[in-house]
């Protein structure tokens, strides 16, 4: 039997009440600290909460049915409700189904509908909760976790262990007695946030190989091993986790994980010694029953819930969204100020924290302070003015110290790090084309793109330029939004691309409209917008335009090689 169709369960079609679907959790997630399953339901017209309580009183009557207890979690949010189950690993797609089934009751119940039988309902059920079970599997993973090992969860296989400590068994060949003394975990940090999450976890990792560790991160641009790739992609979800962790040269791990990936599958590690929370800004609201930046927020704080005893959660102290939410326990802040509260707090209990001062990246272990390094000779603060990255990077110095690395590796490498396509390719990278100076970004939210915009406005130029590109799966206000953010680099010159491969059901023409009207909007003369058919087109055109002493901008989010091939083509045409 396959399990993803082992049972069809009769939904009533209402357009008010629609299970948006339900998903299986692997890993610790917003609701528990434990697998599951939960489903999302779109409620239109209705009190979300009476329809969730009803949710919930089905679930417990099939759950009593099925002789199963197991905590469960209900959360209503504007516009719906979700309903979590917690399961063990054997029992992932039951609960999914469960919860689906009991949805298909409550339905029934308010449309006034017959139902199917509960007894019926319960046979199916039962049929595959028998064809998913598996002792053996929860046997040995309670085995690992009474001995202190991890494990990560795959389809149809189980990782104990971390990276040199790690091995891979398949469910249909499963050990009864691996070689325990070879399984341990490996210092681990999860990196989430809106924004900069990708830059903090290189450098995390970075100064791991500092520190003379093979490290390697997964992320929305690779994974990657002791320098080595193993792959390109976006695997800042359970497959890049598990790509990771399954090689046996690692000695130090760094997970980026994104809102996507907690949501549609929970956190791929149960252990952690470290998470970091950069910050919290909208982006992507609306999908799994997370309507808000408030919800957003407790989406990226759940990295909390794997830390293991002694482990701490790194926060930026300037983000209220990232306080608001941020649960009680070993909280490490980090802030621009030494006068912010929680930093003067922190200090005053003597518990550490990282701060800005007079110019100064500072670290306190709660015994004592340390000037680590000067923001300006920290190559990716450009001199001091890209504040995001000062965030960035104490939040990374922070994050190290947690997994035991030395000042000396974590100073080497913010004074080394660059932001340029081998080190950070996509964040601010630097070309320098006739005489003028040309940035590379890939921020794609009106949060990241003000930070890097805010930035750059604080260098000097005689003309400032500017590519803007998107993908069509945001609202108009976004692109509004991203157009506004842009528009703090004060620029002379716009030049708009299309994204065909992005269109995400945009016509096309449409979002370069949208984007160009913004731009008139905001005061610039109709002849300072031009046009492009790709993003590397609108660079190519950008590039013949520069002058000694501009200042240019390049916002891409596709075609990137492409864009730094021209840019290393017409950069080393200038050299002698």
């Amino acid at each position: 039997m396959e399990l993803n169709a082992a049972l069809t369960i009769p939904l009533p079609e209402d357009p008010t009440l629609v299970l948006d679907g339900c998903r299986r959790l692997l890993g610790p997630n917003l609701y528990a600290t434990s697998p599951g399953a939960v489903g999302d339901a779109l409620i239109a017209g209705r009190d979300p909460a009476p329809v969730l309580r009803l949710w919930s009183h089905h679930l417990g009557r099939l759950m009593t049915g099925l002789d199963w207890q197991a905590e469960t979690v209900g959360r209503p949010f504007a516009g719906g409700a979700s309903l979590y189950l917690a399961a063990p690993p054997d029992r992932l797609f039951t609960a999914a189904y469960v919860i689906e089934a009991a949805w298909y009751y409550c339905v029934c119940a308010l449309l006034g509908q017959p139902a199917v039988p509960l007894p019926e309902m319960l046979h199916g059920l039962r049929a595959v909760m028998a064809t998913e079970a598996n002792p053996a599997l929860c046997a040995l993973i309670a085995e690992a976790g009474a001995r202190g090992i991890d494990h990560v969860l795959d389809d149809d296989a189980v990782i104990l262990g971390h990276g040199t400590g790690s091995a891979v068994f398949r469910f249909a060949a499963l050990p009864t007695a691996p070689d325990w003394a070879a399984l341990h975990d490996i210092p681990l940090v999860l990196v989430t946030g809106t924004n900069g999450k990708t830059t903090t976890t290189r450098l995390i990792a970075a100064m791991g190989m500092a520190a003379g560790l093979v490290a390697g991160f997964s992320s929305t641009e690779a994974v990657q091993v002791g320098g080595q790739v193993l792959d390109y992609g976006d695997y800042s979800g359970p497959a890049g986790a598990r790509l990771l962790l399954a090689d046996r040269r690692l000695e130090l791990a760094v997970l980026e994980v994104a809102r996507g990936g907690i949501l549609r599958r929970g956190l791929p590690v149960g252990h952690a010694r470290a998470a970091v929370v950069t910050n919290v800004a909208a982006d992507h609201l609306g999908q799994y029953g997370i309507p808000t930046v408030e919800d957003l927020a407790q989406v990226k704080l759940a990295v909390h819930r794997p830390l293991q005893p002694g482990g701490q959660l790194v926060l930026n102290a300037d983000d209220a969204l990232v306080v608001a939410a941020a649960p009680s326990g070993a909280r490490v802040w980090f802030a621009l100020s030494p006068t912010n509260p929680l930093i003067m707090a922190a200090r005053a209990a003597h518990q550490p924290c990282g701060w800005l001062e007079d110019g100064g990246l500072f670290l306190s272990d709660g015994r004592a302070d340390l000037r680590l390094i000067a923001a300006r000779e920290v190559p990716l603060t450009l001199g001091g003015a890209a504040r995001y990255n000062i965030e960035n990077a104490l939040a990374a110095a922070l994050a190290a110290r947690a997994l035991g690395l030395p000042d000396d590796a974590i100073r080497a490498t913010l004074a080394a790090f660059r932001s340029d396509p081998v080190h950070n390719p996509g964040r601010a990278n630097e070309f320098a084309v006739n005489g003028a100076r040309v940035f590379v970004d890939f921020a794609h939210n009106p949060h990241s793109i003000a930070a890097v915009t805010q930035a750059l406005a604080a260098l000097p130029a005689k003309r400032r330029l500017i590519l803007l590109s998107h993908a069509g799966d945001r609202s108009d206000d976004d692109i509004r939004g991203l157009v506004t953010g842009a528009f703090a680099l004060h620029p002379d010159l716009v030049v708009i691309a299309e994204n065909p491969k992005y269109l995400r059901g945009r016509t096309p023409g449409e979002l370069p409209a949208l984007m160009r009207q913004r731009c008139l909007d905001l005061g610039l003369a109709p002849d300072r917008v031009l046009d492009a058919t790709s993003p590397a087109a609108g660079a190519a055109h950008l590039i013949a335009l520069l002058q000694p002493g501009d200042l240019c901008l390049l916002l891409v989010h596709d075609e990137r090689e492409r864009i730094f091939a021209l840019l290393q083509a017409a950069s080393a045409a200038d050299q002698p």
